[in-house]
């Protein structure tokens, strides 16, 4: 419980000190007399922070919400937001987020680094272990298809203040249990309370990141026509792993806990083969339905994909499992690898990854034209990302694939208060330059 944000929300109520200690009592097993000292002092601090005025202290209003505008959910409110983010980065690099591609791309001295960061599943707060795991797996998985060999591991986890130590120590081993697996050490993080003193309970978030060495730069804009598109096994990761905790798959979980989309891209780079690699990608952001869209896209091509090949590639009881809960498998993570490349090439390729006893096959084209397409016995279909992913929570179900509100008019919004920020960075920096006339010059 975010004892600050609800403090705010009754810091006019005559008798908040009595709702806020309530509250406090109900997760904080402490005397009355504490929870009244500890609320009066949380409202303190509120009412003091309240009244500062100017513009560093406040930031735009759009009046549309994370959860409106479905930030996080992997849809088309989620990448619009991420191109904005792209926008506000106006020093750039090799690749930038305004490629969004799984990860950015920097030179340095010579050395061509690809560096990435994943965000713990939100809902696996209270599941450290396959939380580390999994987050742990997607930056890595981030950093192989940039063409990178990964080589240091970081880490930030955040526990509430009435978090247990152990619940950090599950979290670390479930980062450690990859790190060990795929040989890449664990480097630096930190390790800090949500919110300090004004959050209570249990509550856990954080990210693990990684760095790599670029061998053959192999981001998304590197697709062209007339290549084939190569799919690796997949079972899933974060994502599947709560669509079968919350819904009583308990069996499925174990089928996450792997690293085939790890190894079969070291056997890229120990065959060579990486270097006749065009374009590499993980299925995770919206699922094929986001990933082959954000290609097709970004790059002005059309993707066309064999339906039947791809199930066929989807771990059997993860796939069952998707469609007794009726969950579109297109739209969610499946931890799969694709990539394209010539034809002619495709065979190589494709051996050099079964030798990491990993299952793949060509699934489909890549040619001129625009969307994605897939090809069943059904016939020929489009599809596209939502406004959200597939929903895989009962919760999510409520929620929705598509827009709550008007998407057009929260998109002005949106930009509204981008563009106030973008407004305030700009006057900051350019105010922390002239203070220092002539120093700057040389920073580059």
């Amino acid at each position: 419980m975010d004892l600050e944000g609800y403090a705010r929300r009754i810091l006019e109520k005559e008798n908040a000190v009595e709702i806020l200690k309530e509250r406090i009592l109900e997760i904080k097993d402490i005397d009355e007399e504490k929870a009244r000292e500890f609320a009066i002092a949380i409202l303190h601090e509120v009412k003091i922070s309240s009244s500062a005025r100017g513009s560093i202290f406040d930031y735009p209003r759009s009046g549309v919400s994370m959860g409106d505008f479905g930030v996080g959910s992997r849809g088309r409110g989620d990448f619009y937001v991420h191109r904005k983010i792209a926008e506000m980065l106006e020093v750039k690099s090799e690749i930038s987020p305004s490629e969004l591609d799984d990860s950015g791309v920097v030179k340095c001295d010579g050395v061509t680094l690809a560096i990435s960061v994943d965000g713990i599943h939100s809902r696996l707060s209270d599941f450290p272990f396959l939380a580390g795991f999994h987050a742990t797996r997607a930056t890595l998985r981030d950093v192989y298809v940039m063409g990178a060999q990964p080589v240091a591991l970081f880490s930030d986890i955040h526990i509430a203040d009435d978090g247990d130590v152990g619940k950090l120590f599950d979290h670390i081993a479930g980062i450690s249990a990859v790190s060990e697996l795929v040989g890449v050490p664990v480097v630096a993080g930190s390790t800090l309370r949500i919110g300090g003193d004004m959050v209570i309970g249990e509550r856990m978030s954080g990210c693990v990141g990684a760095v790599g060495i670029v061998r053959k730069l192999t981001p998304r804009r590197g697709v062209r026509e007339g290549d084939v598109i190569i799919l690796s096994e997949g079972a899933g990761g974060g994502t599947i792993a709560t669509t079968a905790i919350y819904n009583g798959f308990f069996e499925v979980v174990e089928k996450t806990l792997n690293v085939k989309f790890l190894l079969a891209c070291e056997s890229l780079f120990r065959s060579g083969t990486i270097e006749k690699v065009h374009a590499m990608t993980d299925i995770t952001n919206g699922g094929i339905r986001g990933d082959a869209w954000e290609i097709s896209n970004s790059n002005s091509v059309k993707l066309s994909f064999e339906e039947e090949k791809i199930i066929e590639l989807v771990d059997e009881d993860v796939f069952e499992m998707l469609k007794a809960l009726e969950i579109d498998y297109l739209g969610v993570s499946l931890d799969m690898l694709l990539l394209t490349a010539s034809e002619e090439d495709a065979d190589e390729i494709m051996m050099a990854i079964r030798k990491s006893n990993v299952r793949c096959e060509i699934v489909g084209k890549v040619s001129e034209g625009e969307g994605v397409e897939m090809i069943s016995e059904r016939g020929v279909r489009k599809i596209e990302p939502f406004f959200r992913e597939s929903p895989y929570t009962p919760i999510k179900k409520l929620v929705g694939i598509h827009a709550q509100r008007n998407e057009e008019e929260m998109k002005k919004k949106v930009d509204g208060a981008f563009e106030k920020a973008l407004r305030k960075k700009r006057e900051i920096v350019k105010k922390i330059r002239d203070s220092h006339s002539g120093i700057f010059q040389n920073i580059r």
